[in-house]
């Protein structure tokens, strides 16, 4: 019986790995047919933008390429005069895109045919003679795997203007290629657009509503952030101290250290947090991770005094400061039901009911 056993479970083991084998060249075949549609959907994009400049088609120019094409292939369902219209737009975008060898992880034109056409198209109505920033979203699409309607939900955002916008030293303490991705992971301002606290909150509230809405707050800083923990106690010497919140980034491999302010920058601040990167750094650092950033939320910064307490440092940091869009008059706090009233007042209308 053991034999036996042991050899159905290979069985299944193998079974197992078939499949997987399978969906891997399944998603392989997917990825290269996608990519020799948009590269044909860019030839014949640069072509009618050719035509169009070199000959007079009036305007049945779209009618007419769209009728013939059609009459050529009458199974293929992709020569409206629509998508003809968004294949000239695709080439005008990045006119620079099949000129240059094709490698994910290089921010160029070439990642462009790596997504899906209803994507693209998205994107190109949204970032209408703007490249960097339709190539900013293409490589968000390519990394966070989003779909399309997640997309266009981040389209209709200022990402792109906040994205790595945060004043930082990373430039001075990381190396090269570390300093690059460190600030790219940065914004300003944050938009913590999804609490609702009152005209004179204090710091503890803004921390609460912040973890009690963990998951939002997440998404805000961005892809590869996880929480570790918040008032993360650290031992300094004989004192005992409490970090807002601790972060790891995945994609980084490092630890994130995150204080919050409700007040304007000061310089103190970034002393305080330069302490906290450093005991992360004995403490809690080991070979395998890069260093320990530290990142500093505040209400409002002078971006000049900012600069200048950052280049004091000799620890990575970066400043940014925050938006709150849902404030609410204080004296209107009190006059709303709290969560017990709500519910009182739910099981009286589910018993009257009854």
């Amino acid at each position: 019986m053991g034999k036996l056993t042991e050899m159905d479970n290979q069985y299944k083991d193998w079974i197992s790995d078939v499949s997987k084998r399978f969906r891997q060249s399944q998603i392989r075949a997917a990825i290269r047919v996608n990519d020799e549609m948009l590269r044909f959907y860019w030839e014949l994009g640069k072509e009618l933008h050719d035509r169009k400049s070199r000959f007079s088609y009036g305007q049945n120019f779209y009618k007419t390429i769209s009728h013939d094409l059609r009459q050529e292939l009458p199974d293929v369902k992709s020569f409206s005069e629509t998508n003809l219209k968004y294949m000239q737009y695709f080439f005008e975008m990045y006119p620079e895109a099949a000129n240059r060898p094709q490698a994910v992880d290089d921010f160029n034109e070439s990642i462009v045919f790596c997504i899906p056409w209803g994507h693209q198209r998205t994107i190109l109505d949204k970032c209408k003679g703007n490249p960097q920033k339709a190539l900013f979203f293409v490589n968000q699409v390519l990394q966070n795997n989003w779909s399309r309607a997640v997309l266009l939900n981040f389209l209709d955002t200022d990402l792109y203007e906040r994205q790595g916008k945060a004043i930082t030293n990373f430039k001075m303490t990381l190396p090269a290629v570390q300093s690059g991705l460190a600030q790219e992971i940065t914004k300003d301002p944050y938009k913590f657009d999804f609490i609702t606290l009152t005209q004179s909150y204090n710091e503890r509230e803004l921390k609460d509503a912040l973890m009690d809405n963990i998951q939002k707050f997440l998404l805000e800083l961005g892809n590869g952030f996880a929480f570790v923990g918040r008032e993360y106690r650290i031992e300094i010497g004989e004192t005992e101290n409490f970090i807002d919140m601790l972060f790891y980034h995945i994609r980084l491999h490092c630890y994130v250290v995150v204080e919050v302010k409700i007040t304007e920058f000061e310089s103190s601040y970034a002393g305080q947090l330069g302490t906290y990167v450093v005991a992360v750094n004995h403490q809690l650092k080991t070979e395998q991770d890069t260093p320990t950033l530290g990142l500093l939320v505040c209400k409002s910064k002078d971006n000049v005094k900012a600069q200048y307490a950052l280049e004091s440092s000799s620890q990575p940091l970066g400043v940014s400061s925050y938006e709150l869009s849902k404030l609410i008059p204080e004296d209107f706090k009190g006059s709303l039901p709290s969560i017990e009233e709500i519910e009182n007042e739910l099981q009286k209308e589910k018993n009257r009911n009854h």
